[in-house]
């Protein structure tokens, strides 16, 4: 504040004759009587310099009586009551104290401004707004008041109310319309120093219509003899041409013009208009590239080689500031155009090669220089002369220098991959720099120079930092390892042993999809299971705290156990290992122990173990005695795993090797796709291989879930919008009835009930099913529930394309055994429906399973079906003009309450229907156990069929008869359709 405090001064003191001296000495008696106060201005001390030595001593003394009572009435002098403001402030202890200075002070103010106060003291109150604003209080009520201070004739007046100008307000506010008019009498003002104050305004809170009203007199401006007048006005145009583009026509010659100045601060300030110009006028461009180079290249080279300035020179380098303007400026020019290119190329070079690079301005030029080679068409070598600097930089001990060469560097490796790959070595080793930016730029940039001739040595470089490398880093490094790997091998034998050392090293940092797409290539690899496994086996000895390497083992073992003891498919320069059975079993056990709380790992494991049980028969015992530890686990997959795989080991002995056989191969481009469509956030729909017809898939039904399947879900009781293909209408409902809901007007055949459906709503369908006309009129007769609930258990046949779908975050168990969906989760059989000879007719036995029990007692070959009682007839449930189903009854003796039911679906038209599925919804007192389907491909024209089994309970048998929803979507010709109906036609006595 003190040189402006003194400015101020200054043009007070010439409100009254200037002194004609002032006197290099003052007596001792009279200057103690004298306020003490600043140094004289600059325009006294030049007055004594030029004082004749004769003077009398009273004028002298008149003379300094004079300038300290100016400075006594001054408000900028240091007894004003700014600076006891600013201590006060600063003497509070809390902001409660700061708050209260603020508002005395406000309240002060505000009171001179109402009351049109002392004229000298708006320059102390505009000064304390200022100070005001800058802490961050409102001080709008002031804005007025740097209006009137910028409309007075004085220059301090002005300058204090152009500072107040730029401060309080912006561009934003209604008043700043009234402040054109003062500004266009300052710009045409005599003073080159008011003129400067109004450019330095219009040049911070300009706005376009400003900007349109006042760009003539800045123009005019730009051809002032004044350099500090053509400065400040080409930093004013900047300001205007961004705020107006369309004015920049008006100032393209005058642009020019100015780059033959000599003056510095003019060619930064033209330079920038340049710039400015360019980015907002294509013909700017144009004009500047045919008329500008030759002056951009001479000034480039009269300061790349002028002599020691002290002015200018910033650490040796004379006026890096003006270089890297210029530099900017022939990037835009130079950028597209090949001449221009070609008139820069000489001085570029001589910017590269002469500059230095062991002070940072010197960096800075060459980074600029460099940016420039690398923007315009430049030719190849100075492009190597500009990746030559980069590797410099990449030595450079700052960090903020190695930073921004790895930037241009990843940018260069497009332009000149050659170039680059000579400063491999340097760039490797930057990704073991410390600083983590660092890093990761470098490790991208290594991840872009990577090519099939230098992929192994860089792999190598990288695997051998990922032992010593930082933990946070290590994710990053092994997903850049890992896409290298997968994206540049050439042999499978090569993947596998760098995945199994980045797995051994790094392996609690690996995503899930790589080490499932490394199982993926070890399945597709016969001639390289036996060494994968030896191979994961000897490293899951040595790093078991690796978590997707314990993961990839125990799935290898459990799978290819016998290659790993009897060292089956040996590689000529594998070595032998000796593994005894124990030695696999233990391996696995390993996962028990050490990652207890991991529900994935220990499925794994568990499913390892079972696989084991059937590869090495004698550890049978032993390995129920491990399964058997979760069979009280507070997981239920775990729980309900353990149960069902110790149940297979002990009384399943006669299917357990056919059940457990080695995984078939899995579909490698398959997976491929269903990754690269899952890294776009899409799902993708299941569609077997072209040539695989449903009934070649190693599945029980051979129905997959489609993408985006029309059917709600069954158990989703809040959506009532799914789609609807049949219209027909529905007879009286006596499901109304069973439900125990009297009261209620049943419609005559033929016309749609107009009541609410409950067990429609359970399906969350909202119009009428379609029916098949062959309901029996005399059900509605039928009993009553008395409970009056509406609660249906509902079940639907999952495929096991579902299952692999499922997450086991949801912890409910899925099974694709028919299954009693209740309130309660069973333990049920995951493998119940494995084996293809459950029974001669395609169905299986109804019995009852408790709770906990195994639902794999009718799985065996000699299932018997001697039981079945062949009396009921065969019905048909369900029939329209696309679709008929009919409905083979079969009872067991002894069991009245149960009934088994074999459907059979018929296709009425001639086309076929794909992706069909059958769903079915009972009221709550029966019990429904859904078999899988017989395939989910429905012939057409009835040239064949699908079959599905199920079983159904009438837990109230006698009192209430069968009653049943069923549902069936399919597509025709990839358009979803959906049917729906009411078998309501069941024999009595069921």
């Amino acid at each position: 504040m003190g040189a402006s405090l003194w400015g101020v001064g200054r043009a007070r003191s010439t409100l009254r004759p200037p002194p004609a001296c002032f006197p290099p000495q003052l007596p001792t008696s009279r200057a103690s009587q004298i306020p003490r106060a600043p140094s004289p201005p600059p325009h006294l001390s030049r007055a004594c310099a030029r004082a004749p030595r004769d003077l009398k001593l009273d004028t002298v003394e008149k003379i300094v009586e004079d300038f300290a009572s100016d400075m006594a009435l001054n408000p900028f002098s240091s007894g004003t009551r700014l600076r006891d403001m600013i201590r006060a402030i600063r003497a509070s202890k809390t902001a409660a104290e700061e708050r209260a200075v603020v508002r005395r002070e406000c309240a002060a103010i505000r009171t001179a401004i109402s009351e049109r106060g002392q004229e000298g003291l708006r320059h102390r109150n505009m000064a304390k707004l200022m100070f005001i604003h800058m802490l961050g209080y409102p001080t709008h009520f002031g804005q007025m008041e740097c209006l009137k201070l910028i409309a007075a004739a004085g220059y301090p007046e002005k300058r204090i109310g152009y500072l107040g100008l730029m401060l309080l307000l912006d561009e934003r506010q209604e008043v700043l319309m009234l402040v054109t008019n003062s500004l266009k009498q300052d710009l045409n003002h005599s003073s080159p120093f008011i003129v400067g104050l109004a450019l330095c305004a219009l040049g911070n809170i300009c706005s376009a219509e400003m900007a349109r009203d006042l760009a003539p007199e800045v123009e005019k401006l730009l051809r002032s003899r004044d350099v500090n007048t053509k400065k400040k006005a080409a930093l004013c145009s900047v300001r205007i041409v961004r705020k107006v583009p369309d004015l920049a026509e008006n100032f393209i010659c005058l642009a020019a013009s100015l780059l033959k100045e000599k003056h510095h601060g003019v060619l930064i300030s033209a330079v920038q208009l340049c710039t400015e110009l360019c980015k907002a006028s294509k013909d700017a461009l144009e004009y500047l590239r045919k008329n500008c180079i030759e002056g951009l290249v001479r000034i480039l080279r009269d300061v790349s080689n002028s002599s020691y300035a002290p002015e200018y020179d910033v650490a040796g380098i004379s006026d890096p500031f003006l270089h890297i303007r210029v530099l900017k400026l022939m990037r835009m020019l130079g950028q597209g155009d090949t001449d221009c290119s070609e008139y820069m190329n000489d001085i570029l070079a001589q910017v590269a090669t002469k500059t230095e690079s062991n002070k940072n301005a010197g960096n800075a030029i060459l980074y600029e220089c460099v940016e420039t080679i690398m923007g315009i068409e430049a030719t190849s070598g100075l492009r190597v002369l500009a990746i030559n600097i980069l590797g410099r930089f990449l030595s450079n001990r700052d960090n903020n220098i190695r930073y921004v060469a790895l930037n241009i560097l990843m940018r260069a490796i497009t332009v000149d991959t050659q170039a680059v790959q000579r400063h491999r070595v340097t760039i490797l080793e930057c990704v073991k720099d410390a600083d983590a930016s660092i890093r990761k730029r470098a490790l991208e940039l290594v991840f872009l120079l990577v090519n099939d001739t230098n992929v192994k040595p860089l792999t190598k470089e990288l695997v051998d930092y990922l032992d010593v490398a930082d933990p946070d880093f290590k994710e990053d490094l092994t997903a850049k390892i890992c896409s290298i790997t997968e994206k540049f091998s050439q042999e499978k034998l090569w993947y596998l042993d760098q995945m199994f050392k980045v797995l051994s090293l790094a392996g609690n940092h690996v995503k899930d999809d790589v080490w499932h797409a490394l199982i993926v290539v070890i399945s597709n690899a016969s001639e390289l299971q036996g060494y994968a496994v030896r191979s994961l086996y000897m490293a899951l000895r040595a790093y078991s705290e690796q978590g997707s390497l314990l993961r990839v083992a125990v799935w290898c073992i459990g799978e290819y156990g016998e290659m790993l003891v009897n060292n089956l498919g040996m590689l000529e320069a594998e070595p032998p290992i000796t593994v005894t059975e124990s030695d696999a079993v233990d391996a696995v056990e390993l996962g028990f122990n050490c990652y207890s709380a991991d529900v994935t790992t220990r499925s794994m494991c568990l499913v390892a173990l079972l696989k084991l049980s059937s590869r090495f028969p004698s550890m049978s015992e032993r390995i129920k005695q491990i399964v058997a530890q979760n069979k009280e686990n507070m997981v239920l997959e775990l729980q309900q795993r353990s149960i069902e795989f110790g149940s297979i080991i002990q009384r399943h002995q006669s299917i357990r090797s056919s059940l457990l056989e080695r995984m078939p191969v899995l579909d490698e481009a398959a997976y491929l796709v269903k990754r690269a469509s899952a890294t776009q956030a899409t799902i993708p729909s299941y569609k077997p291989a072209s040539g695989v017809t449903p009934g070649d898939l190693k599945i029980p039904n051979g129905v997959a879930k489609p993408a985006a399947a029309p059917l709600v879900d069954l158990l989703d009781l809040s959506s009532d919008d799914a789609p609807v293909t049949s219209t027909s209408a529905t007879p009286n409902d006596f499901l109304q009835d069973l439900l125990g809901i009297g009261g209620t007007n049943l419609s005559t055949a033929g016309a749609p009930s107009a009541s609410t459906d409950i067990l429609m709503d359970l399906l969350s369908i909202g119009s009428s099913p379609s029916q098949n006309g062959l309901l029996d009129s005399s059900s509605p007769a039928q009993g009553k529930d008395n409970s009056g609930g509406n609660n249906y258990v509902i079940s639907v046949s999952v495929t096991i394309a579902e299952l692999s779908n499922t997450s086991v975050a949801e912890k409910k168990p899925f099974s694709a055994v028919p299954q009693v969906v209740s309130l309660v989760p069973e333990p049920m059989d995951l493998l119940g429906s494995l084996s293809s000879s459950a029974s001669s007719s395609g169905t299986k036995s109804s019995t009852i399973v408790p709770q906990a029990a195994d639902l794999l007692d009718g799985l065996s070959a000699s299932t018997s079906v001697s039981g079945i009682d062949d009396a009921c007839p065969s019905i048909t449930a369900f029939q329209s003009a696309t679709l008929k189903i009919v409905f083979d009854l079969r009872k067991q003796l002894g069991k009245p309450q149960e009934t088994t039911i074999h459907a059979t679906f018929t296709n009425l038209t001639s086309t076929t229907y794909t992706d069909f599925i059958f769903q079915a919804a009972v009221p709550k007192f029966i019990q429904l156990r859904l078999d899988p389907a017989s395939g989910n491909v429905v012939p057409a024209s009835g040239k064949g069929s699908v079959t599905q089994g199920f079983s159904v309970t009438n837990n109230q048998h006698g009192q209430k008869p069968l009653a049943m929803r069923i549902r069936m979507s399919y597509k025709v010709n990839g358009e979803d359709r959906l049917e729906q109906g009411q078998v309501s036609n069941f024999p009595p006595g069921l």
